[in-house]
């Protein structure tokens, strides 16, 4: 049965209980997200390389690239789960880098993850999983619809009736497609309430419908709310039809950095053709194929 919707209980519902401490300030500054020759060493390995960047309120940013040109590296930077080496991270006006406990946890309450792989928990309904999103702003343990406060459940809801999953309330999860699995995904980031949305390749795992479908599911919200986007990609085309700004990135270091309306297809190939290590590589991603088949063609290849 579809759940029955009350009215709208306000886009502060999803904190009206126990809100996070030491919240970031309400006033979102006009960059909200900026690095500054940012550099990140695993050992003797440099996965970013001397990169700036900047990602203005309400900007849709992607960053373009084949695996391990630093992509998700660059992502994880922006809610503390990397430090750099070198270099400055700010989000929301906040040296990401300096926050610890109590503030990097109210910062990372304002930045919500879509990942790859969606990260649901099989077992749990749809609902269950869209709840855990709030779970930051609560204290001790939930278990079950149930034991989350009325207005969060209503939230839960009503972000479910976005995504078009609302039907799907009490499914369990791991019984949906990928696409609508990933829908749940982005339900649950935002229940966070975010002023920034992270995606790390939120599509790489989709067929090629179902991968238009949730950009614009996501660049909808994004307008609608106010978000600034930051979104790891490797498809050109989704790319250039749905950021407001690419930046494309090779072995770590920012080779790109334009508004889409002075971009086109040509343009961006040129990139990869200076990311490409390879004839092979770079065919299979002008064929439109995904970062992965393009490593596999290098590997057939041989060596250059």
């Amino acid at each position: 049965m579809t759940p029955h919707l009350a009215s709208d209980p306000g886009r502060e519902a999803g904190r009206a209980a126990d809100p996070a401490p030491d919240p970031v300030p309400d006033a979102v500054p006009d960059t909200v997200v900026r690095l500054t020759d940012v550099t990140k060493r695993f050992g003797d390995t440099t996965a970013i390389d001397g990169a700036s960047l900047t990602a203005d309120r309400g900007e849709i940013v992607v960053l373009l690239g084949l695996s391990g040109s630093g992509k998700s590296t660059l992502l994880r930077h922006l809610d503390g789960l990397e430090t750099p080496t070198s270099g400055s991270v700010e989000v929301l006006g906040q040296d990401v880098a300096r926050l610890r406990g109590r503030r990097l946890r109210a910062l990372r309450s304002d930045v919500g993850f879509i990942f790859q792989q969606f990260e649901l928990v099989g077992s749990l309904t749809v609902l269950e999983n869209v709840l855990t999103g709030a779970l930051a702003a609560q204290r001790g343990p939930r278990l079950g619809v149930r034991s989350y406060p009325k207005p969060l459940r209503l939230a839960a809801l009503r972000h479910l009736e976005r995504v078009g999953l609302l039907e799907r309330a009490y499914q369990r999860a791991d019984t949906l497609s990928g696409g609508q699995q990933q829908r749940v995904a982005i339900a649950r980031a935002l229940m966070q309430n975010p002023t920034v949305l992270l995606a790390d390749e939120p599509v790489a795992s989709l067929d090629p419908e179902s991968a238009e479908s949730v950009m614009t599911l996501i660049r909808d919200i994004a307008t609608d709310e106010g978000l600034t986007v930051v979104c790891s990609l490797h498809q050109v085309d989704l790319a250039i039809s749905w950021a407001d700004r690419i930046v494309g990135l090779r072995r770590g270091q920012v080779v790109l950095d334009l508004p889409t309306d002075q971009l086109d297809r040509d343009r961006v190939m040129e990139v990869y053709g200076r990311v490409s290590s390879s004839a092979a590589e770079l065919r299979a991603v002008r064929g439109g194929v995904g970062a992965d088949a393009a490593g596999a063609a290098l590997a057939q290849a041989g060596p250059a």
